[in-house]
């Protein structure tokens, strides 16, 4: 490798600094750092910086409010809206499940840092009784997805899984998954890819170093995949394997619908190209995207992006007007996701995110700043939504939906290990109610149940009433996704039985009064 042909690569991009503690380097440290330049395109980065930061100026100036308009109706299917449609679009999307027509885009790229552990989050314990990660719940339901579609059609069926992991959580998710014996999966149809990563940048577009021969790197954000998908070659294998269907989500949500059969055949039935699930914004300075339409086109705008005036605009029956809540739960045509590989990747905007980012000084001390000093440049997965000729947007209950896991447990916490496994409990305790099982204390009482109002975790074709516990405390239930994807199948179990808590149903049986530490 030419190390002047690289200064001067380096020199004429303005990026010199890069080398100069090469000196004091070892010679692996000098050939890994050489190594790692030789492979970046400093144009193409500067360019970057460049447009984020023109693009981040003019978002400052501007807010969006009188350029949006809400989800037309005529686009929205809602499970509590179209009861009546549910069963249909359940069975549509079960029969391109048992045609192997659908994959699952997993996006697995998330450090546990917030949660305080040092691998993936995909590997995290929320401490249900059964002590299963997030991964491996997400592979039972593919599991059993594969399964119902068997039995409904009668054919072998094949949901592929592609997991797009980062630089740091490659290894050890594959590791995990050999380890698990990919969890009752296939080892062929799991596919792991990496996404890209980009330099962190000062703000006059200096790469950051964060150690003398080592660059401050960091992932080029979830809508990395679209590139990534590219270099990667996985649409040529989706399209192999006789993909025609895509339900991209992120691992951190702990009651995701794995390949949906009721979203994606909500989406076939529609001819969308392009869909989004969405949860119902009820608070109207919830710090959540919603979906809408800027301009004629549909994109998420972000809650920081509008006035408090527009995010609290009601509609005639008293629901925010902006109510779309973006989830990361997308589903995808095959022709339009290559298009947007081949054709519309070069043209999204990377975001802005200014960080606090540790760097060398001139002296090649390691500084860590108490301020933003530079930003990581990223794509999101939703900037796609705009180039769509047929986008939908499908509603769901987010009791019954999403509950991510971001932060680590701490008092009057959200978003954090004991909210995803209460929220993930108080579902399977509804599927229990709503076949016909009932939960009784420690003195043999039935715990009192109350109807509910909207559609629960499992479709029942004769409107019966849908019932919740008449307590708000978690009752301890945990029911494995190899016995029920959606709340099916429970009746011969538990119809006309009483339960103490803890109760867990699994593959072996059902288990009451187990120790979970809860």
């Amino acid at each position: 490798m030419d190390r002047s042909r690289l200064a001067q690569r380096l020199g004429e991009a303005g990026q010199s600094h890069l080398l100069q503690f090469l000196d004091q380097l070892s010679p692996e440290q000098q050939a890994e750092l050489v190594f790692e330049l030789d492979s970046m395109d400093f144009k193409e980065i500067n360019c970057f910086f460049k447009h984020a930061m023109e693009a981040s100026g003019q978002a400052k100036q501007e807010k969006v409010d009188a350029r949006m308009e809400p989800v037309p109706r005529e686009v929205l299917g809602s499970v509590t809206r179209d009861r009546e449609s549910l069963k249909y679009w359940e069975e549509e999307g079960l029969r391109c499940i048992s045609q192997s027509k659908v994959a699952v885009l997993l996006l697995a790229g998330g450090q546990g840092t917030r949660l305080g552990v040092p691998y993936p989050k995909g590997m995290y314990d929320v401490g249900l009784p059964s002590h299963k990660t997030l991964f491996q719940i997400q592979a039972e339901r593919i599991l059993k997805l594969e399964q119902l579609a068997e039995q409904h059609h009668g054919t072998k069926c094949c949901i592929p899984w592609y997991i797009m992991t980062s630089g740091r959580t490659m290894e050890s998710s594959k590791e995990f998954f050999s380890k698990h014996k990919y969890f009752g999966l296939k080892e062929d149809n799991v596919i792991f890819f990496q996404q890209g990563m980009l330099p962190a940048m000062d703000y006059n577009g200096k790469i950051i170093l964060e150690g003398k021969g080592k660059l401050a790197m960091a992932p080029d954000g979830n809508g990395g995949l679209y590139r990534s998908l590219g270099t990667h070659k996985i649409v040529e294998d989706m399209e192999r394997r006789g993909i025609a269907y895509i339900h991209v989500y992120c691992v951190d949500n702990i009651l995701v619908k794995v390949a949906d059969p009721a979203f994606i055949g909500f989406c076939v039935h529609k001819g969308a190209d392009c869909g989004a699930k969405v949860v119902e914004k009820t608070n109207p300075t919830e710090a959540v995207g919603v979906v809408c339409k800027v301009d004629g086109r549909y994109q998420v705008v972000e809650y920081s992006e509008i006035t408090l005036t527009t995010a609290e605009k009601r509609s005639a029956d008293g629901r925010l007007m902006f109510n779309a809540g973006n989830v990361a739960n997308h589903f995808f045509s095959l022709p339009f996701l290559k298009d947007v590989v081949n054709t519309h990747e070069p043209q999204l905007q990377h975001h802005v995110a200014q960080k606090k980012i540790p760097y060398v000084d001139m002296q090649g001390q390691l500084i860590k700043p108490d301020k933003p000093n530079g930003i990581k440049m990223e794509k999101f997965v939703f900037d796609i939504f705009q180039f769509a000729k047929n986008f939908v947007v499908y509603e769901v209950l987010r009791e019954d939906e999403f509950s991510p896991l971001k932060n680590a447990d701490s008092q009057d916490g959200k978003d954090n290990p004991t909210t995803a496994r209460q929220a993930l409990m108080s579902l399977h305790h509804r599927w229990i109610l709503n076949a016909g099982g009932h939960f009784i204390d420690e003195n043999g009482t039935r715990v009192p149940a109350i109807p509910r109002h909207g559609a629960a975790g499992t479709l029942s074709p004769d409107g019966s009433q849908n019932l919740k516990d008449g307590t708000d405390l978690p009752i301890k239930c945990e029911i494995s996704p190899l016995v029920s994807y959606g709340g099916e199948g429970l009746e011969k179990l538990v119809n006309g039985r009483e339960f103490h808590a803890a109760l867990v149903i699994d593959e072996s049986g059902i288990h009451e009064h187990v120790k979970n530490g809860l």
